[in-house]
């Protein structure tokens, strides 16, 4: 068929998740075909620096030679089983191993799932599951934050602290929902964000104390909030927590979906912000999104308590068919020795004071720039309609679409989220392509903010 009529069978036939579908009805899908490096092409040739790395996850880029023979080699030898009655395959056991190896804990268990949802909802079960077989089958109430992404299952969606699962009747009891900890938008007037942090701690201990600590399944945190717009915590804010997480006997998990394997500069989050949490959830860069899996990876407390839940029953009744599959292991095991020791944290390491200098140049030059946050390889400039204030702009102007609309019409492909323009790159990118990165969002910018002001809205 000719190329212009991809987006006609794409929006005849298919479903689009999270797209802002005024933007689709107006511009067309873009229906993409291959990639190169950073770089993504589609059916009529078109190419763009994709600065979102698809979704936090092509951090070796779209064609990475290694990562492509291990799949093969893999398909060659034993292309699909499953880790069911006590049969996995080699590469699920190789890389179980590993992930334990360079996790911040000093022994742990993997339990693996299709994706960052499934990890998360896989360890709420768990927390239930053994709650209930320590005697204390109320404990089934999650704390998670407001603006937290967990993802889209029924149990991860009522984690997710955003206003647009009220549209599937989320979340489900029992899913609460504390102060996000970004200190430039929640903090009060005259508040330091000392005081800010001090406030938030406040908040858990009397949630627990309203709730009930016995009631309290596990509370879950983003060490950086990534779809929530790229939220670094507070100062101290983790210090500040888990002591009170661990006086109430309050397993902690970290949602290391986005920011395991070398997003903010070190191989976890937790790392970065100096915190060992109970457990980790990973997905993403575990396979630089070269095949689809999450990951649960328990440190030895969890460890040992759920083998002690498992045995009165013989068995963890829970699983998917394609949990520690064979390909996606032998993947995994390539990203993670490719992120690590092919220069690709290095780089992210060397990289990003030159990335947060770069944004930071742009975020003066434009008045309708708020802040600018982030860390290591993840940043988000938040547009606002009073920089004084911190106004942002009435919602149905759509800003950060038009943003990230103009950059994909300049060949730049970023993501809106809610006020925010967030950037994270491919850990492969060049001082060249970076630069071209800032030149293209600089003019988009430009363009929008221009464009706004004609007509009196900024």
């Amino acid at each position: 068929m000719d190329d212009k009529s991809w987006a006609a069978r794409a929006r005849e036939y298919s479903m689009y998740g999270f797209t802002d579908m005024p933007s689709v009805e107006d511009r067309g899908t873009i229906v993409l075909t291959r990639g190169e490096g950073p770089y993504v092409f589609d059916t009529q040739g078109r190419k763009w620096l994709d600065s979102n790395s698809g979704l936090w996850n092509m951090v070796a880029g779209f064609d990475h030679p290694g990562l492509i023979e291990a799949a093969k080699a893999q398909y060659d030898r034993f292309p699909g089983y499953h880790a069911f009655f006590g049969r996995m395959s080699d590469q699920t056991v190789m890389l179980s191993e590993k992930l334990v190896e360079v996790s911040p804990f000093r022994r742990g268990k993997v339990f693996y799932t299709n994706s960052g949802s499934e990890a998360n909802d896989t360890m709420v079960k768990m927390l239930w599951f053994l709650h209930r077989s320590e005697g204390k089958p109320q404990r089934r109430k999650i704390l998670t934050r407001w603006n937290a992404y967990h993802g889209v299952t029924a149990i991860s969606a009522s984690m997710t602290g955003k206003p647009y699962n009220e549209v599937f009747g989320l979340p489900l009891d029992g899913f609460i929902h504390l102060t996000c900890p970004h200190f430039w938008r929640y903090g009060n007037p005259g508040e330091s964000e000392a005081e800010f942090v001090a406030r938030l701690a406040r908040e858990l201990e009397d949630t627990i104390q309203r709730e009930g600590a016995d009631t309290i399944a596990g509370f879950f945190a983003e060490p950086v909030q990534g779809a929530g717009g790229v939220i670094p915590p507070a100062k101290g804010y983790f210090q500040a927590i888990q002591p009170i997480l661990k006086k109430h006997g309050i397993p902690f998990i970290a949602d290391e979906v986005i920011t395991g394997f070398g997003r903010t500069g070190n191989t976890w989050g937790c790392q970065t912000y100096d915190f060992v949490p109970d457990a980790i959830i990973s997905s993403k860069n575990l396979t630089a999104g070269f095949f689809p899996m999450g990951a649960v990876i328990l440190g030895p407390e969890l460890s040992d308590r759920l083998d002690a839940a498992i045995t009165p029953i013989e068995e963890f009744p829970h699983g998917f068919t394609a949990s520690g599959h064979p390909v996606g292991c032998a993947i995994a095991l390539k990203a993670i020795d490719v992120v690590m020791n092919e220069g690709l944290a290095q780089n992210v390491i060397d990289k990003a004071p030159r990335m947060e200098a770069g944004l930071r140049d742009i975020m003066q030059r434009h008045a309708n720039i708020g802040e600018l946050r982030g860390v290591g390889y993840m940043w988000a400039l938040e547009a606002v309609k009073d920089p004084e204030t911190r106004q942002p702009f009435p919602g149905h102007l759509s800003v950060s679409e038009r943003i990230a609309n103009t950059c994909t019409d300049l060949g730049l492909i970023c993501r809106p989220l809610g006020q925010s323009i967030v950037l994270c790159p491919p850990f492969i990118l060049t001082d060249a392509q970076m630069d071209e990165m800032f030149e293209k969002l600089d003019a988009a910018l430009t363009r929008v903010f221009d464009g706004l002001r004609a007509e009196g809205q900024a």
